[in-house]
């Protein structure tokens, strides 16, 4: 089994290597390649660049968007015959011209070059990168495919996956352009994707990234943790998110919190009949050869294989069984150890995963531009890419607690998402519970390994279960512990505390034999609860503690140590309730690290995967934005706003969240602004900086839904939640390689012409602008994550050739007074007067905001406008006179 399983992978792996191949091939294979050329021809002077900067390139990818009407044609330049790596530019084409254009090729390139011929092979650098990374010894390394300078090898000992290889130039932040070997190696542990350049003369290691993005969310305050009741049943969500469901009736059914609920803090799980959306899987989410009938009775399909990972190998790992009925109704009761309902937790990260796939896909994140599919079922893209998800991961427990993984290759092979756990609440919970006796029940006790950083080992994963025993170490406060005591060899010992060090008392405790410590507050019981949280039971030990130990107030302590008095007291220490959290049940976490491969995809094309790697990249920002898009409902309170991943935070449903502030328009909350993103102190990278774009996407999300009104429809609604859904994903499509807030407000508004005509310009810009990133505000260079520069100033204020913003989307000005034609017009424009409207300015600007025409006339009678000189594309004509003041959209074929 497990050679067939390596030759399929392998197989599946060339094809993927041939397709990547084809993909770079030459401009000319493009069906657009002559009106690029010509474009490029006619504006290089504007982009910096000479006849042979442009003379050699190739295309990576190109494709049609359905819902915009737009081809995205990927352009990589090239030397020689070698790419520049994310020297990638993004073409936009519609009505067969160039619709927008976003520069990412740089000038001089014959100049800048250090050489052509590499002094290592390709062998050699996957070598280099093995020992400079410390990956382990490389064995069997076998070459499986060549291509003039794109190689193939097998994993080597040292990957999960074959190693692609290919040259490339490696431009540094002085502009240089190093001849490198590019390569990608996916560890063993599947804990790092590591892309890498490796110098084709030096062997030295000049560049590499991850492409396993950790969202580490860190330690947060999680003390105030609370549930609501979690009741199961079969009904229809509150929202109609759903259209029809799969032609293909599967009997599918799935108990899940079901979307927009957030997590089991704000709702309870819903039973989901055949959910799949009959666009996006047909087939329904057990299907994987486009044929009737499921071919998994697992959380396995198309789109995703959700499973355990509990030993952290990143392996095959266990997968609830729906049996022949796909019937994935699991019993959930949240009040214990994740591992306890894993069932429902591998069963809720299937779900989440899928209708990320279905939703997205009515946006454009479909197979041609390289969504995560097995089989692509004749639609374009690659397939054999299907999300890997990892629920409960071990790794978690190992340094990666609070905490997520995604993993974006290029189009043809499989993301990988890893779902930890997140440790209990912080501060006073319930840890000591009493199983007999007259004072049974459930105690409060601070668990050291959450008070304060030190090396007293908190409660673990498992339980300890034992009588109590007052510790006596026969001096003059025997129940103090300070010196060797003798009678609590298998008993969980109480011990009151005293003048000498926690670790002196829990030390002595160990020694004899304990296998657990409750130290009772004994020297301060009048100040017994507001003292309590704040303990620091710390110490430096030699030997490690090993058992672990919690610290109790003093009326609760003293309760037990009467009852012992007179009776065997038995006692659980139990993980901190309510136990450890599972990011699996928490839709928010799920939708982020799915929404990175979304980012990553089409952000300079499926066949990249290391376009959003620089110092102001927002891909988090974009993941919390969709997190925040598929939670949103109707009764949405924009002013004060949304905490991010409050579940897993252990904070209450109006918590802060993990990030700076809440999502929310209202300054008072959250008043952060471009110019923000400069303070490394107070916003951190990435995490911080994806903060910022995402408020102004919030910002603008609901500026859409006042203008549109809400939608709950996440497939078909027209609401306006579902027009800036689809505004972000062409906007996405558009922007260059290694874009910063700047491409990305440029390519909104581009998007916004493309679909609309440019109807919410004025909204688009106010939006930004009133977050500082108005129309003189900018980017910096994109090596440097400091010098960032905000405008709070829209284009009327700065531009005189911009007329006022509200009048952009106005087709008409006093139409029975004036006529403009033809419209689309493929030379001349003509404007028709039945008055006199003296003296006016007329411009022409496209739809960059530059200037392409300008002259004075008299308005009256026939007024020819000579357009042949324009580019294919869409402008707007102002007029501009003492009796007139209007705008038109013209579209130039």
């Amino acid at each position: 089994m497990k050679n067939n399983y390596a030759k399929k992978l392998l197989f599946l792996a060339v094809l993927v290597f041939a397709n990547v191949v084809y993909a770079q091939s030459n401009l000319m294979e493009s069906n657009y390649a002559s009106v690029i050329q010509n474009y490029l021809n006619q504006n290089k002077e504007k982009y910096g660049l000479t006849v042979s900067d442009i003379s050699d390139l190739s295309v990576d990818n190109e494709f049609l968007s359905k819902n915009s009407k737009i081809t995205h044609v990927y352009v990589n330049q090239r030397y020689q015959g070698i790419p520049i790596l994310n020297a990638l530019s993004s073409v936009a084409i519609k009505g067969n011209a160039v619709f927008y254009y976003a520069n990412r090729f740089t000038g001089n390139v014959n100049q800048r070059v250090n050489t052509t011929s590499p002094q290592l092979t390709a062998k050699q650098a996957i070598h280099n990168v093995a020992a400079q990374l410390n990956l382990g010894a490389v064995q069997g390394l076998d070459l499986i495919e060549k291509n003039n300078n794109i190689y193939l090898y097998s994993n080597g000992s040292v990957s999960q996956t074959t190693i692609p290889v290919k040259l490339v130039y490696f431009q540094n932040e002085a502009g240089n352009l190093t001849l490198s070997w590019d390569l990608s190696i996916h560890t063993l542990d599947g804990a790092n994707w590591y892309s890498v350049r490796v110098d084709a003369i030096t062997g030295e290691i000049i560049n590499q990234n991850d492409w396993i993005l950790a969202c580490n969310f860190g330690d947060l305050d999680h003390d105030n943790h609370g549930h609501v009741s979690n009741t199961v049943k079969q009904a229809e969500s509150n929202f109609n998110l759903f259209k029809e469901v799969s032609y293909l009736a599967d009997g599918s059914q799935y108990n899940v919190f079901a979307l927009p609920v957030e997590s089991p803090n704000h709702g309870s799980r819903t039973l989901l009949v055949e959910p799949a959306n009959v666009d996006a899987s047909p087939y329904g989410w057990h299907d994987t050869n486009g044929v009737a009938g499921a071919e998994f009775n697992i959380t396995r399909g198309n789109n995703v294989w959700a499973m355990e990972d509990r030993n952290g190998n990143d392996g095959i790992g266990y997968s609830p069984n729906g049996s022949a009925s796909l019937n994935f109704d699991f019993p959930l009761d949240i009040n214990q150890e994740p591992e306890d309902y894993q069932n429902v937790s591998i069963t809720n990260l299937f779900y989440v995963n899928n209708v990320m796939h279905d939703i997205w896909y009515q946006y454009g994140f479909d197979e041609p531009s390289g969504n995560f599919q097995s089989n692509t079922y004749g639609n374009g893209g690659l397939g054999n890419d299907n999300v890997r998800a990892d629920a409960q991961d071990g790794n978690g427990l190992n340094g990666s607690i609070n905490n997520a993984f995604f993993g974006t290759p290029p189009d043809g092979n499989n993301p990988s998402m890893r779902m930890f756990l997140w440790s209990a609440p912080a501060g006073v919970q319930d840890l000591v519970r009493v199983n007999n006796g007259s004072v049974a029940g459930v105690y409060a006790a601070v668990n050291p390994a959450t008070a304060a950083p030190n090396n007293l080992p908190g409660i673990g994963v498992t339980p300890v279960t034992a009588d109590l025993q007052l510790v006596n170490d026969n001096t003059a406060n025997p129940t103090e512990g300070c010196n060797p005591i003798a009678n609590v060899a298998g008993k969980i010992a109480i011990i009151r505390r005293g003048t000498c060090p926690f670790v002196d008392k829990i030390q002595n405790a160990q020694n004899a034999g304990a296998v657990a410590v409750i130290v009772i507050n004994h020297n301060n019981p009048t100040n017994d609860p507001a003292y309590l949280p704040y303990v620091n039971m710390a110490g430096e030990t030699n030997p490690v503690l090993t058992i672990p130990s919690v610290f109790m107030n003093f009326t609760d302590g003293e309760l037990l140590i009467a009852a012992m008095q007179n009776e065997t007291v038995n006692v659980t220490l139990q993980g901190p309730g309510p136990f450890l959290l599972d990011g699996s049940l928490d839709n928010m976490i799920v939708a982020h690290e799915y929404g990175h491969g979304i980012s990553n995809r089409l952000t300079g094309g499926p066949s990249q995967a290391g376009c959003l790697t620089n110092e102001t990249q927002m891909g988090e920002g974009w993941s919390d934005w969709f997190s925040l898009m598929i939670t949103l409902q109707d009764n949405e309170d924009y002013a004060a706003g949304r905490g991010m991943v409050t579940y897993s935070a252990g904070q209450s449903v109006n918590g802060i969240g993990i990030r700076n502030a809440k999502y929310a328009t209202d300054f008072s909350v959250n008043g952060f602004t471009y110019a923000d993103t400069n303070n490394a102190a107070q916003v951190s990278q990435p995490h911080g900086i994806g903060f910022v774009w995402a408020t102004m996407l919030y910002d603008l999300t609901e500026a859409y839904v006042v203008k549109y009104g809400f939608d709950s429809d996440l497939y078909y609604g027209t609401g306006g939640n579902n027009k800036v859904m689809q505004l972000v994903l062409d906007g996405i499509k558009l922007q260059p390689c290694g874009p910063d807030f700047i491409d990305a407000r440029d390519a909104l508004l581009a998007a916004d012409m493309a679909t609309t005509g440019g109807e919410d310009q004025c909204m688009i810009w106010e939006v930004f602008a009133n977050r500082g990133l108005g129309v003189n505000a900018s980017g910096g260079s994109k090596f440097s994550r400091t010098d960032q520069v905000e405008d709070f100033d829209m284009p009327l204020e700065t531009d005189p050739t911009l007329q006022n913003c509200t009048s952009l989307s106005v087709d008409e000005f006093r139409q029975s007074d004036y006529k403009v034609y033809p419209n689309p017009t493929n030379n001349n424009l003509f404007i028709k007067t039945n008055k006199s409207f003296g003296q006016v300015t007329m411009t022409i600007t496209d739809i960059n905001g530059r200037q392409v025409y300008s002259q004075k006339v008299d308005l009256f009678g026939t007024v020819e406008v000579n357009m042949n000189t324009l580019q294919s594309g869409i402008y707007i004509l102002n007029m501009k006179g003492q009796n007139i003041d209007a705008n038109h959209k013209i579209i130039k074929n």
